[in-house]
């Protein structure tokens, strides 16, 4: 006797048999090679902390994982690529603060900042410096302060790019002080440091990575880290929130996603994973030697930091009339 299949239970068994593959697809994963984007020049932070994760997750997975930079558009070029992937855990990358200024910032993108991303672990942060030549006359965040208030606009700040996250920290200080000042934009923040050298700009505030060698010369003079907690690197360095600005809080990152719809067993993995290897003391000191501090994280975590960023930057953006890229 020949059965009849109704079109409901063809699909019904077609659906059942989509779901075994998936869940086996996920329970061996990983059967090749693991990439990770990101969307900067070679050498870099987000470079480095990509093949930091690469190294120990090839070892973790017992499979090949290969970094793969995708530079362009302030890092959005890459993440556009992410935000296209297939969420199977073979396509992960590395992304900066600069995501979320850029959803503040940019006219448009060809992503969602957050729900086109699983977010997996934070990966590390660092302060932003802020800093003058020695020559200036300013030693302190209050001088800097006196001196704005004093002569609205003639103080000059440079940063690496218009909508680049020292700029909108550095807004966002002058909101908070009720200060005026001017913004010099460069195409990064080397041109910007040898200019502030140079005595051609008063102030900077970039990440330690920029700044580093030339106040260990005594080149550049510290006034104060952004951060709320004190910094390893500058332990005798004031925060702005103690130098007289209470609440004071900004710190860049990197952090490690994949497309959006991770499946969570995948997730757990690669959390795990990467919380171990940020953990690795190795890779603490590894990250110490440019600026940064390890600092891993639940994906939940990662994602209210990131839709929090997002918020703040947006509203220093509303707050200064911004004009978007």
């Amino acid at each position: 006797m020949t059965k009849k299949y109704t079109r409901r239970a063809v699909v019904g068994g077609l659906a059942g048999l989509s779901l075994v593959g998936n869940a086996r697809a996920e329970a061996d994963w990983p059967t090749r090679t693991v990439t990770i984007i990101h969307g900067f020049p070679a050498g870099g932070p987000s470079d480095i902390i990509s093949r930091l994760l690469a190294d120990g997750l090839s070892r973790a997975l017992g499979q090949a994982v290969i970094v793969e930079s995708r530079p362009g558009a302030s890092g959005t070029v890459a993440a556009a690529l992410v935000a296209r992937g297939v969420p199977d855990g073979y396509t992960l990358s590395v992304i900066p603060s600069g995501h979320a200024s850029a959803a503040a910032t940019f006219a448009s993108l060809p992503y969602r900042s957050v729900d086109d991303f699983t977010t997996i672990s934070l990966a590390s942060e660092y302060p932003y410096v802020m800093a003058t030549h020695m020559d200036s006359g300013i030693k302190s965040v209050a001088e800097l302060i006196a001196a704005a208030k004093k002569r609205p606009n003639s103080l000059l700040y440079g940063t690496p790019g218009v909508g680049s996250g020292p700029q909108l920290a550095i807004e966002l200080f002058a909101l908070e002080t009720k200060i005026k000042v001017t913004h010099v934009p460069y195409r990064g923040s080397a041109p910007a440091v040898m200019e502030l050298l140079a005595g051609r700009l008063d102030f900077m505030m970039d990440p330690p990575a920029t700044m580093m060698e030339f106040i260990g010369n005594g080149k550049l003079r510290v006034l104060a880290v952004s951060s709320a907690k004190p910094y390893f690197a500058l332990p005798s360095a004031p925060t702005i929130a103690e130098s007289g600005v209470p609440g004071f809080d900004v710190t860049g990152w990197q952090g490690l996603i994949a497309p959006a719809g991770l499946p969570e067993p995948i997730l757990k993995r690669l959390n795990a994973e990467a919380v171990r290897i940020l953990k690795d003391p190795a890779t603490v000191e590894r990250m110490h030697t440019f600026g940064n501090e390890a600092s891993p994280s639940t994906p939940a975590e990662f994602k209210k930091r990131l839709i929090d960023d997002i918020a703040k930057w947006t509203a220093v953006a509303e707050q200064i009339h911004f004009e978007k890229i």
